[in-house]
């Protein structure tokens, strides 16, 4: 099968490395098994490539050419705005490749460019989970599930960041080689294929400098409240708008509205405290402005994934 890696402008290399280093694998195992390999890998390139991937085999990107598996790799951090202005011209190429019946998979932000396409549209699809409020305003028509592992509809495939990559590849491994193939890489690489979700990875970091003065005004009062107010509108008393308006901008801005921000804020808060404290989880529910134990165990397993005693055994090495 004819597998195609982009060599997108600003790609994560570990991201195409793990590409190369897990396809090379099962090329190498289905070599020892049948005597030729699975996959013919080609990194795709418009123009100059870094001398980083001189010892593969490189090709231009054409329409000319098709292939059965096309795999788009992370970008860098922050770096998505220019990444997608200077990569539009892989947006027709993939277009074309689907078309012809290839196979198209991203990993990590790598979704956005994919989502650029319209591939993604009513489709569902997950990114990194940092990236998630980022994606879905940009993507609004995409089916987000930012807490999955993997996601796949007609041949479309997305994957949560970082290691939720080697997840998405032992699927496309199972689906083109076999069960077999994907457990066997699985135990190379080990990776737990049961695994999925992704939440529990997630910080709640929001972007501050969007330029709405109004929001960044609202989300500062939160920071600074979020533990004694018990109510969104104690919090905003002091923000110069009606609360309509406030609602309507901050969602705008921010992809969630003022309540359930101020939530995210109060469970990062409570993770942050069961990562590095010995505080019990009642001491963590009031530190992190909640009063009712019941309400703080289901809203934290509601944006977590997990309960608060699983994320403190998971995280917290002080507790034995």
């Amino acid at each position: 099968m004819k597998l195609g890696i982009l060599l997108t402008n600003e790609h994560r290399l570990l991201s195409v490395a793990a590409m190369l280093d897990v396809f090379e694998t099962v090329n190498r195992f289905h070599e020892e098994e049948k005597g030729t390999p699975y996959f013919k890998i080609y990194l795709l390139h418009f123009g100059d490539v870094s001398q980083t991937y001189s010892d593969y085999k490189l090709k231009n990107a054409s329409n000319a050419d098709t292939y059965d598996i096309v795999l788009i790799p992370a970008f860098k951090q922050d770096s998505m705005p220019i990444a997608l202005q200077e990569n539009r011209k892989w947006v027709s190429w993939l277009l074309n490749q689907y078309d012809s019946g290839a196979a198209v998979a991203s990993f990590c932000t790598g979704a956005f460019l994919l989502a650029s396409t319209g591939l993604l549209d009513n489709k569902p699809a997950t990114t990194h989970i940092n990236a998630e409020y980022a994606f879905a305003n940009a993507f609004p028509n995409v089916r987000l599930q930012a807490d999955a592992v993997v996601t796949e509809e007609d041949k479309i495939y997305t994957s949560g960041g970082a290691t939720n990559s080697f997840h998405l590849m032992m699927r496309l491994i199972e689906i083109y080689c076999s069960r077999k193939m994907a457990v066997k890489a699985a135990k190379v690489f080990s990776i737990d294929l049961d695994r999925t979700q992704q939440s529990y990875f997630g910080t709640f970091a929001p972007i501050e400098d969007h330029g709405d003065e109004l929001v960044k005004q609202t989300q500062e009062e939160i920071k600074k409240n979020f533990r004694e107010a018990n109510t969104i509108e104690e919090i905003i008393t002091d923000v110069p708008a009606s609360r309509r308006n406030l609602v309507r901008r901050f969602k705008q801005v921010t992809g969630i509205t003022p309540i359930e921000y101020l939530q995210k804020t109060r469970i990062e808060a409570a993770k942050q405290l069961l990562e590095h404290s010995r505080q019990s989880i009642m001491e963590v529910m009031f530190e992190s402005g909640y009063n009712d134990l019941k309400s703080f165990r289901s809203l934290f397993k509601k944006n977590v994934g997990m309960t608060p005693t699983a994320y403190r055994e998971k995280f917290n090495n002080l507790v034995a």
